[in-house]
């Protein structure tokens, strides 16, 4: 188990790192690419609808709340960084199909 900086003091977190399609037709977890989640969404790149997106698609899929997930970088690209609180990064992996 770890803590990251972004979490509470004490609180385990997890962190993945994920690409992005947006506009995807569907919002889906496309997979793992070595250690990189594939994830495409149907909401475009705007106003950061696409981002928004993902944190509930990862949430979902990690059944956790959505308020536990948060963006940590790469907002304006596709690779981006999510941190998962509540979760060991084993936990989070196996959650998300790892």
């Amino acid at each position: 188990m770890r803590t990251c900086g972004g979490a509470a003091a004490g609180v385990v977190s997890a962190r993945v790192t994920v690409r992005v399609t947006p506009r995807g037709g569907r919002d889906a977890i496309d997979g793992w690419r070595d250690t990189v989640l594939a994830v495409r969404v149907a909401a475009a790149p705007a106003d950061g609808a696409a981002n928004q997106a993902v944190v509930r698609l990862v949430a979902k899929a990690a059944r956790v709340p959505a308020s536990r997930v948060r963006l940590v970088s790469g907002a304006r690209g596709r690779m981006k960084t999510l941190e998962v609180e509540g979760l060991s990064t084993e936990e989070l992996r196996s959650r998300l199909g790892a």
